[in-house]
């Protein structure tokens, strides 16, 4: 297949997104803990790009931890769409209370993407001290407690 037909099968507005940013994160995170992941393509992104709720379950996680109980029928689906298959549960319930992170990946096409953890504390204490309605890199790189490049 030449680089052209590539180009042409590829959908239209199908550029870097959010879901790109959470399979690159999980190949390469060594962090514990639990995420919300925001991915910036400008040269800022508002600090409410974390939503309350969102917010909320990381102080919480964090806090007093989370139990997560895994469905008891965990559909797989095979080539074909009307064939289903049922994973086996490798165990039936979790509970963890670890770390939370908001995590920005900063990106700019054909450059190395950076990711920035940054504690939710943190994030909060900073998003109350600033003026501004939005963050830039340079913002994140005074704040942040590890990062990683994707």
């Amino acid at each position: 297949m030449t680089e052209t037909s590539v180009k042409q099968i590829k959908p239209a507005g199908s550029g870097f997104k959010e879901k790109h940013v959470q399979t690159l994160f999980g190949k390469k995170n060594k962090l514990e803990g639990f995420f919300e992941l925001k991915l910036c393509k400008g040269k800022s992104i508002r600090w409410d790009a974390v939503k309350p709720h969102q917010i909320e379950a990381l102080k919480k996680a964090k806090d007093e931890g989370i139990y997560h109980k895994i469905s008891d029928s965990l559909p797989i689906f095979g080539g074909n769409k009307h064939m289903r298959f049922t994973a086996k549960k490798p165990f039936d319930c979790l509970f963890l209370k670890a770390p939370a992170y908001v995590v920005v990946c900063f990106y700019i096409p054909r450059k190395q993407k950076t990711c920035y953890y940054i504690k939710i504390d943190r994030y909060l204490e900073a998003w109350g001290k600033s003026d501004k309605k939005s963050y830039t890199e340079e913002d994140a790189e005074l704040i942040f407690w590890d990062k990683i490049d994707l």
